[in-house]
């Protein structure tokens, strides 16, 4: 498992469409989920297992972090689901995405159910990852304790259309503030929930979809509240999002130049050659091991993203 792997956009995908999965392959994602669950009506879901099974076989999906979303605990389907993907792609499948996780339990659940099918596959037990889908006020009280549910976890994801139902929010318009409410943000305290949790554990934290889909600057304002805090990538549902949010959650280049800067420079000046010392200079900046601290988030998420340098800092002459 790597949960460090870059997830800026991802991309929801009707594992019952086989046009929507076959245009999948060709967008600049960095994660796509086949779902099994909301885009997937009642009647259709044995067939849609089938057929995610199928094109995970079939690969062409270019490095991105390729994941299944399956029904949630409380429907009859998602044993069946796991199984069914597991046993028929299980060595093409990077993470499931488990929705409306209320308990650690969930995901002791699912940890134990892949470990099973992968013993019974003959697959490397463990290497599939879990992303817990946070959708619901208990989810979001028990969060620390799914954060580290198991050593699977890669990212948590907030799933804001639910949450918002399960707590009676008077909206209906996902990311936008409810009406009657304007002193700050209505979805502050939870989107800093998941990620504080995410943090602690080590693991991604991911916002879940702007349902808008032309409205591309209430995208790009949404989005850019939940990059602006910290969060490593957002849902999108189509491919119209998928520029914006790329952006939004890559660094812009002066910055990731910069932070490469910084971690060059403050390993120069605290080895032997510059001198040994704890702080100094970059510019008119001083550094230190806080600013190296910070500027190794900024450079993660450049390196994740592809991204090269285009200024390099070289030592002063002697």
């Amino acid at each position: 498992m790597d949960g460090r792997r870059a997830r800026r956009s991802c991309l929801a995908v009707p594992g019952s469409s086989a046009k929507m999965i076959d245009k999948a392959r060709g967008l600049a994602v960095d994660q796509f989920f086949l779902d099994l669950e909301d885009a997937v009506a009642p009647l259709a879901k044995a067939e849609a297992r089938e057929r995610v099974v199928g094109a995970l076989n079939e690969g062409g999906w270019d490095g991105k972090v390729r994941s299944v979303r399956v029904n949630a605990l409380d429907t009859e389907w998602t044993y069946r689901d796991v199984v069914t993907v597991v046993e028929g792609a299980g060595a093409e499948l990077d993470t499931i995405i488990l929705p409306k996780v209320s308990s650690a339990e969930h995901v002791r659940w699912l940890d134990l159910t892949l470990s099973q099918v992968e013993r019974a596959m003959g697959l490397e037990v463990g290497r599939i990852g879990i992303e817990p889908q946070i959708e619901d006020a208990a989810g979001l009280v028990d969060v620390d304790a799914i954060a580290t549910a198991s050593p699977r976890v890669e990212a948590l994801v907030y799933g804001p259309a639910d949450f918002m139902a399960s707590i009676n929010m008077r909206s209906l318009v996902v990311g936008h503030q409810p009406p009657g409410y304007d002193v700050g943000d209505a979805y502050h305290y939870t989107l800093m929930r998941i990620l504080i949790a995410a943090r602690a554990a080590g693991v991604q934290a991911i916002d879940g979809p702007y349902l808008q889909i032309k409205d591309v600057d209430g995208l790009r304002q949404v989005g850019g509240r939940t990059a602006a805090l910290g969060f490593d990538g957002k849902w999108v549902l189509h491919p119209a999002q998928v520029d914006a949010v790329n952006e939004l959650f890559s660094p812009r280049q002066e910055d990731y130049d910069h932070a490469e800067n910084i971690l060059d420079a403050y390993e120069w000046y605290t080895s032997a050659a510059g001198g040994a010392r704890g702080a100094a200079m970059l510019g008119d900046e001083m550094i230190d091991e806080a600013s190296r601290k910070m500027a190794l988030v900024i450079a993660g998420k450049g390196r994740a993203a592809g991204m090269t340098r285009t200024d390099r800092w070289t030592p002063p002459e002697e």
